[in-house]
Formats: structure tokens, C-alpha cells, sequence
């Protein structure tokens, strides 16, 4: 399984921001797709994930209530919208795929996209 994922870019703190996830390839062998992200001089921390044939959803307490992950079965694409963002969210974004159905470590997750930089201002 392949993945691109893109969307990034500098905004403002209260924006919102939509990441896309493409995926390619085996797509079948994957479940659970997830984001996660890595802000300077901290660990990959999980932010949400979703399984491939749908509900249910997962996400970190961090987000929950203003990021919502969804995915395009037929575009193959999954979707991370963020609302109403915070300085703190600035961060790398990646995301993430595995045969398993869940997952809320990196380390549970065999496929990796590139990252995408998010910036928030104050």
C-alpha cells in the first residue's frame, strides 16, 4: 500500500484545514487507516483513524470534537478536516495504514505516507 498525503499549509489559529491521504496499490490488504503527527521535539502521537469499510472512528482527546477523519472508498482517499485549529496542532502530518482493524500507536501501523507540514499561527 502506497500513500500521499497532502493538504498542509500556514494558517491562522480558529481555521480550518482539510489533509487528504490517497492510497494506492494492495488498498484490500489495509483496515485501519490513521493520522498522526509530529510536533518539534516530540513524539509521533496518534490523532485518528478510521476503518476502511467505515464506522467506527477513533480519535485522540487532543482533537476529538474539532478534527473529523472520514474516508472516499471510491477515491480511495482518506480525509483528516480540521476545525477550529490551535497553535498547538502546528505539526508534521502523516498517515498511516495497517491489515489490522485498530491502531493508536505508530508502531501498530505497517504503511507510511510522506508527512505534510501544518502551521498554525496565533
Amino acid at each position: 500500500v502506497q500513500l500521499q498525503a497532502s493538504g498542509g499549509g500556514l494558517v491562522r489559529a480558529g481555521d480550518s484545514l482539510r489533509l487528504s491521504c490517497a492510497a494506492s496499490g494492495r488498498t484490500s490488504d489495509a483496515n485501519i487507516f490513521g493520522w498522526f503527527r509530529q510536533a518539534p521535539g516530540k513524539e509521533r502521537a496518534f490523532v485518528a483513524a478510521v476503518r476502511w469499510r467505515g464506522s467506527p472512528t477513533y480519535y485522540a482527546n487532543s482533537v476529538r470534537g474539532r478534527f473529523t477523519i472520514s474516508r472516499n472508498s471510491v477515491k480511495n482517499t482518506i480525509y483528516l478536516q480540521m476545525n477550529s485549529l490551535k497553535p498547538e496542532d502546528t505539526a508534521i502530518y502523516y498517515c498511516a495504514a495497517d491489515p489490522k482493524t485498530y491502531g493508536d500507536r505508530d508502531v501498530e501501523y505497517q504503511w507510511w505516507g510522506q508527512g505534510t507540514q501544518v502551521t498554525v499561527s496565533s
